[in-house]
C-alpha cells in the first residue's frame, strides 16, 4: 500500500518542493508522521513498558468503541464514537491506522459524490416523492377515519 511517503523522500532529495507541495496537506503530515506507535520515546524504549502500554490503549479504544456499539440503537452518537475508539486504536497500531485512512478515503469519496448536482437532484426529487406519499397516506386516513387516534386513552 502505497503511504506518499516515497513522493516526499523524492523532493527531499531532488529538492524539489513543488511535488511536495502538489500532495494534499493531509495526505503530506501523514506520510510525514508514518505508521506504527506514536508512543513517547521512554515508552517505546523498554519493551514491557511498551507492552504495558499497547495493551492500556487497546481496553481503552475497546471501551470507547463498546460504547459506540451500545449508542447505536440507544439515544446517542454511536458511530462518532466508534470512530472516535478507532482514533484511540490508530495511535498504537498500524492495522486501525490502516482502516482509519480507507475510512477517511471513502468518506471523502462519499461526500464528493453527495455533492454532485446529478446526484443531489435525484435525492430531492425522491425526497418530494416520499413527502408526497406520505401526505397523500395522512390526508386518507384523515379522510376515512377523522382526526382522531386509533387508540383510546382512558381516564384515570
Amino acid at each position: 500500500m502505497n503511504t506518499g511517503s516515497d513522493e516526499l523522500d523524492k523532493a527531499a532529495v531532488t529538492g524539489d518542493s513543488t511535488q511536495a507541495q502538489e500532495q494534499d496537506p493531509e495526505q503530506a503530515a501523514g506520510a510525514a508522521q508514518g505508521l506504527g506507535s506514536r508512543a513517547p520515546e521512554f515508552v517505546k524504549s523498554r519493551r514491557a513498558l511498551h507492552v504495558s502500554w499497547q495493551v492500556g490503549v487497546f481496553v481503552v479504544g475497546l471501551a470507547v468503541v463498546g460504547a459506540g456499539i451500545v449508542m447505536l440503537p440507544l439515544p446517542g452518537p454511536g458511530w462518532v464514537v466508534i470512530f472516535g475508539g478507532m482514533a484511540i486504536w490508530a495511535t498504537e497500531f498500524v492495522w486501525a491506522q490502516l482502516v482509519l485512512r480507507w475510512t477517511k478515503r471513502k468518506v471523502t469519496e462519499a461526500a464528493q459524490r453527495a455533492l454532485d448536482p446529478r446526484v443531489r437532484r435525484r435525492n430531492l426529487a425522491l425526497t418530494v416523492t416520499g413527502l408526497v406519499i406520505v401526505g397523500a397516506l395522512a390526508g386518507f386516513y384523515v379522510w376515512k377515519f377523522g382526526a382522531v387516534m386509533p387508540w383510546t386513552i382512558q381516564n384515570q
